[in-house]
């Protein structure tokens, strides 16, 4: 990394670690076995996915990688480094625009923002598929890996009083969709790598742009404090932005969407509890204290909560109508996912890929 760094890393994890609570109190015991389940329900969760969504996979499944908070902070913040290296470059190549006081201080007060935010986040988080990871030491591109946030999970068994074996066989489903999405649909990953570091080459770099986007994030802070509905990812966006945002926002409604209905579809023959499971579940999605609320806002993360029901009426829509197999092609080519419009009227979606051809006899087949 040369001197103009845009994030200090090491700071945003070091803030993240000593800022995020510990977990909750198990006994080792019990912390042993919930790793242990968790790499056994993972597996067992891949086979449900696979079998019931269709994709095949090329590539053998690895085991689940189990962390506990802090690891889930240091590997976020790989995978940010990951995504954020063109730009850094870029600003790196425009030095002379830069003062270096506004570096020196930007960078130690990103950190501390960028580790405060992932502190908030690493307590809360159950599991995450990650796409971004650095290159392994032979300099090979890493294939996304699953990770499971054991303490967190435990937690929520505790809060939520529900049935362990069956809340983590169902926390594994979600997340082993994701896994068999990007393993077996071959451009996706790139796809929205590409679309993300379009979206950070979009911003307008230079100081005067910046400073201004910064003083509306600050009333964007100030407005979503009051009550209001503005959030930071919106305040600091170029028009170009936009655009790129609305294709990543669509392909993550349908990523988050499918895992959403692939986990309450297999559900039920899996998971003997998993009506109670998913009222609790859903209660707490949406519940969280005034401060919780303030930042799911901030960060868009409320958001993602009306995706991930957007996304699974899409998906449930479309399969009732044209299967398993013609829902599935819309993993054919980036051209094939849903835009946000389609997304919100799956009717559209199917007639513009699936097309007249296909309806005759999948309506056939309703009475």
């Amino acid at each position: 990394m040369d001197g103009m760094q845009v994030i200090d890393w090491d700071l945003a994890v070091a803030t993240g670690t000593r800022l995020v609570r510990p977990g909750p109190q198990v006994s080792r015991e019990e912390a042993r076995q919930a790793v242990a389940d968790l790499r056994r329900l993972s597996r067992v969760a891949e086979g449900h996915v696979r079998e019931f969504t269709r994709i095949d996979t090329e590539t053998a499944p690895e085991p689940a990688t189990i962390v506990d908070r802090p690891g889930w902070i240091k590997a976020n913040v790989d995978g940010f480094r990951v995504v954020l290296e063109p730009l850094t470059t870029r600003m790196a190549a425009r030095k002379d625009q830069t003062p270096a006081i506004v570096s020196a201080v930007g960078s130690r007060i990103t950190g501390v923002e960028v580790g405060a935010v992932l502190a908030f986040l690493a307590s809360r988080v159950l599991g995450q598929y990650e796409l971004f990871l650095p290159p392994d030491p032979s300099g090979q591109a890493a294939a996304g890996r699953l990770t499971l946030v054991a303490p967190n999970i435990v937690n929520a068994e505790h809060e939520l009083n529900v049935d362990p074996q069956d809340f983590r066989l169902w926390v594994c489903l979600h997340e082993e969709t994701h896994r068999v999405q990007f393993t077996g649909v071959v451009w996706l990953r790139e796809y929205v790598r590409s679309q993300m570091t379009e979206f950070l080459l979009a911003s307008d770099i230079d100081l005067p742009t910046l400073l201004d986007r910064l003083r509306s994030a600050a009333d964007a802070v100030a407005e979503v404090v009051k009550g209001g509905e503005g959030n930071l990812i919106d305040a600091i966006q170029t028009p170009e932005q936009k655009k790129i945002l609305d294709r990543l926002t669509a392909v993550m409604t349908l990523v988050e969407g499918h895992g959403d209905y692939v986990m309450d579809a297999v559900g039920p023959s899996v998971v003997p509890s998993v009506a109670d499971i998913r009222a609790k579940f859903h209660h707490r999605r949406e519940g969280g204290s005034r401060l919780d609320r303030t930042i799911r806002r901030l960060l868009g993360v409320d958001l993602k909560m009306k995706q991930y029901a957007e996304g699974s009426v899409f998906v449930r829509t479309v399969v009732d109508r044209v299967g398993m197999d013609g829902f599935n092609k819309v993993w054919t080519s980036p051209e094939t996912l849903p835009d946000q419009e389609e997304i919100k009227n799956p009717e559209r979606w199917i007639a513009r890929v699936i097309g007249a051809q296909a309806l005759p006899e999948a309506s056939g087949t309703v009475g």
